[in-house]
């Protein structure tokens, strides 16, 4: 009773948090690459329910990135994966997604930080321990966003695993 009674706060949190990240402007590609001046910062947002979404979200956030490079080379990005998809990142999910940790260890090396959140891990009884040293287990998904924002970043949301495959 007393660790359900622990997770109810933190459960309201993440959700007023997630509704309130929801609700902030955010910009497509396009409208950021059209900019005549570089953004502070970018930080990409994947939040996705198909629990395969980083098959086609990653290789959707490598390619953005590198067209954010090539238009304003010292931009720095992020990126934020808080959704069923994170799942994915797990040490143990390098066998079944070798594509999706490769993808995830290439960002992080060109110096996009890979952020999954800790508290809906935590949820499915999921540690930080159990995600590769290229993944940063971040408290809160939705407040790790919130606090590139803060820094001046603009939020640019990962299109969803549906709409990336009919394209």
């Amino acid at each position: 009773m007393n660790a359900t009674r622990n997770r109810f706060p933190a459960f309201w949190l993440c959700l007023l948090a997630l509704i309130s990240t929801a609700d902030a402007a955010s910009l497509s590609l396009d409208e950021l690459l059209a900019r005549p001046v570089a953004p502070h910062g970018v930080v990409f947002e994947i939040v996705d329910r198909d629990p395969r979404a980083l098959d086609v979200a990653l290789p959707w956030v490598k390619q953005a990135s590198q067209r954010l490079k090539m238009r304003f080379p010292a931009l720095p990005m992020a990126l934020v994966s808080h959704g069923q998809e994170m799942f994915a990142l797990q040490s143990t999910g390098r066998t079944d997604n070798p594509a999706v940790h490769q993808l995830a260890a290439s960002l992080s090396r060109d110096g996009i930080p890979v952020h999954v959140c800790e508290t809906y891990a935590g949820w499915r009884g999921i540690g930080a321990e159990n995600f590769p040293e290229y993944i940063d287990v971040a408290p809160a998904g939705p407040t790790q966003i919130k606090n590139y924002e803060a820094l001046d970043y603009v939020r640019l949301v990962v299109p969803k695993a549906a709409a990336l495959k009919k394209r």
